[in-house]
Order: C-alpha cells, then sequence, then structure tokens
C-alpha cells in the first residue's frame, strides 16, 4: 500500500520477493517524473533495484521490505529497510576490508551505489536496517 508521508516522499510495502524490484522501480520513476530538476531517473532506478534486490537476496522472508523515496532541494533520498540488522557488505567507500572484485557475480550492485550517488549508507533501525543512497538534483 502506497502512502504519503510527507508533502515530498514516499513509504511502501513491497513484497519479499523477486515482484518487489520492478514495483520499487516503477515507484522511484514516477516519484521523480513530475519534478523539476530532479535527479536523474534512470540511476535512480537502477540503484533502487540494486538495493531491493539486495534485500530480497540477502535477507529472510516474512515482513515486507519498505521503501522511502524522499524528494529533497538538492535531489532524493532512497531508503530501502529490511528486517536484517546486518550492515550490507561493503557499502561505504571507508569500510575496511578488500573492495568487491567488479568481475564476480555479486557484490557490483554495492560498487554501483558507491560510484553514481553522492552519499550512500546503512543504519540500524527498530526493525533492522536501512540502507540509503542520494542522488543530486539535474539542473
Amino acid at each position: 500500500m502506497l502512502e504519503a508521508s510527507g508533502p515530498a516522499s514516499w513509504r511502501v510495502a513491497l513484497p519479499h520477493s523477486a515482484a518487489a524490484v520492478p514495483i520499487a522501480r516503477a515507484l522511484v520513476r514516477t516519484a521523480l517524473a513530475d519534478i523539476e530538476a530532479s535527479a536523474d531517473r534512470d540511476t535512480a532506478e537502477l540503484l533502487t533495484a540494486e538495493l531491493v534486490a539486495n534485500a530480497v537476496e540477502h535477507t529472510r522472508g516474512g515482513s515486507p521490505i519498505q521503501l522511502v523515496v524522499e524528494l529533497l532541494p538538492t535531489g532524493c533520498q532512497v531508503e530501502v529497510h529490511d528486517g536484517d540488522p546486518v550492515p550490507p557488505g561493503r557499502l561505504s567507500r571507508h569500510a575496511p576490508g578488500p573492495e568487491p572484485d567488479a568481475l564476480q557475480e555479486h557484490g557490483r550492485g554495492l560498487l554501483l551505489i558507491r560510484a553514481l550517488s553522492s552519499a550512500c549508507g546503512h543504519r540500524v533501525t527498530d526493525g533492522g536496517k536501512a540502507v540509503w543512497f542520494t542522488l543530486p538534483s539535474r539542473s
């Protein structure tokens, strides 16, 4: 169910399945469609799809995944909430450990998020974690 959580933000519960990815992409595209000087919709869709796919693949089913899209004066922020408090791989540019290998099957999504977003990260929530990215406005 889609609900407006403010004048420029949306929160939607997504199924914990692969069907969540196209739903999330469509919501982000719609949210950014009518906003003048909005963030790049294609990039926002791609990075949202990566976050949602990671949440589906790396967390247990049962509870829905929450997608939050917030339109900011400086661009947009997208968050994906799931029920697992374990941090997502190496999302932070400053996290210890080796860089993900771009040639491997897994780990490229986080590389894309780091490379294409203006900022990204994660935080623990009461119900698990939120993984997020921001994109600047296109002028």
